[in-house]
């Protein structure tokens, strides 16, 4: 039975009349009979026993239309929770991360979300880079990526994929015929990173100061193109993951080498207030960014 059915007869009992009920569905009274007359051939049975100035349910009818009401109640609460959850998903998320080199897979999940989220808009803020944990506590921006869980009651994380930090180097740099580089080849060799402080460089944080090393030589180099082009020339070498620099030409003389035998792993971590879990768009932006992430 269309939903129609379930208007119309509804309507005929509110408004009392075949009139009052034709203006308030926007048909003509001889296209409402019909309808009426219509619906009766099909069930089989009357719903109105009517007269010139009274219109009553049958017992039939009676029963049509207290499940129409359970009906078109159960339809209006569903589209108003539609609303509801669609307004949920409008907001601005303000995201950070704690190195440079993390901005290089974000557009593309930028555009992925703009294309399934239109109301959902990310700005992305390179000021809260190297300190975005505080920035999320004094609430200037909603979301890091980290590779460390932070401690504070008041923040949530959530791990979203692990990946591996490689020294890239030139061919015929004198350490790209060992398998591997251990912690003693950096005392002698020029790093190149991205940006000081040296606490948020992974391969200094996490293989270097907690054996108290510190290369013969470390230069700053925010463009991550240029810093390859010094790679090149057989300037120095840059400690990355392979994912990081897959969006550019990487030239046949470099080599990737593994940071210890077991080579230089790390964790990352989504960070947001915990208060912000409830929020649709933050729900929807964490549930996209651990699927296309997680995948590669």
């Amino acid at each position: 039975m269309e939903i129609k059915y379930f208007r119309l007869i509804k309507t005929i009992v509110e408004e009392g009349s075949i009139a009052n009920s034709a203006n308030k569905l926007f048909l003509t009274q001889s296209a409402l009979s019909h309808q009426l007359r219509e619906l009766e051939e099909r069930l089989g049975f009357k719903v109105f026993l009517r007269s010139r100035n009274r219109w009553k349910l049958t017992d039939e009818g009676a029963e049509l239309y207290k499940l129409g009401n359970e009906i078109l109640e159960s339809i209006e609460n569903g589209f108003r929770n539609i609303e509801q959850l669609r307004m949920g998903s409008v907001g601005t998320i303000k995201l950070s991360t704690e190195c440079y080199s993390f901005y290089q897979g974000l557009p593309v999940f930028v555009q992925k979300m703009g294309l399934l989220y239109p109301e959902i808009t990310i700005d992305l803020i390179l000021e809260a880079t190297h300190q975005p944990i505080p920035k999320i506590l004094s609430n200037e921006i909603d979301i890091a990526i980290v590779t460390s869980k932070p401690e504070n009651d008041t923040l949530s994380s959530i791990e979203v994929y692990e990946d591996e930090v490689f020294a890239i180097m030139h061919k015929e740099n004198p350490f790209s015929k060992k398998d591997f580089l251990d912690i003693n080849d950096f005392t002698n060799l020029h790093l190149i990173i991205h940006s000081f402080p040296l606490e948020t460089v992974s391969v200094y944080e996490r293989f270097l100061k907690p054996n108290k090393i510190i290369p013969k030589k470390i230069s700053a180099i925010p463009l991550t193109e240029v810093a390859l082009e010094m790679v090149n020339a057989n300037m120095g070498i840059l400690c990355m993951p392979q994912w990081a620099v897959k969006s550019f030409k990487i030239s046949d003389d470099l080599v990737f080498k593994r940071i210890s035998k077991n080579g230089l792993k790390r964790k990352h971590y989504l960070v947001f207030r915990t208060a912000d879990t409830s929020k649709k768009f933050i729900h929807d932006f964490i549930s996209n960014f651990q699927d296309s992430f997680s995948k590669g």
